[in-house]
């Protein structure tokens, strides 16, 4: 697992994708964690990403390292995570997220695990 969060932490940007109405939905996001030998990000529950994992946990996340042509392609389920220790280790993690999310248990701090990750590096 580790390799996949080493290289995506190296790339800064990666690219989530969800299905919307039977459409891919591609954004950026820059905060990503490995916790538990797991894959983490989060969003905000009042993001359209947030409705469109809930009615359809099919993920992908895309990855370029800088001034390569290196890059990963992992997909999975997002799997909502209430887990406050989880939460925090996100913010300690990904401090830019306070911005957002001013503590664990913030009302719409939503998290979320890849279960079932398969990652491809190219």
């Amino acid at each position: 697992m580790s390799g996949a969060y080493d290289f995506i932490q190296q790339c800064g940007t990666f690219f989530l994708s969800t299905v919307n109405e039977g459409l891919p939905a591609v954004r950026p996001f820059g905060a990503i964690m490995e916790y538990a030998g797991e894959l983490y990000f989060s969003t905000a529950n009042t993001k359209d990403v947030y409705r469109q994992l809930l009615k359809n946990p099919a993920v992908q996340i895309v990855a370029t390292k800088p001034k390569s042509r290196q890059w990963i392609r992992i997909r999975g389920s997002a799997i909502e995570v209430e887990n406050l220790d989880a939460k925090q280790a996100m913010l300690d993690i990904c401090p830019v997220l306070l911005k957002h999310f001013d503590t664990k248990e913030c009302s719409n701090f939503a998290l979320f695990k890849i279960a079932d990750m398969v990652s491809t590096f190219h």
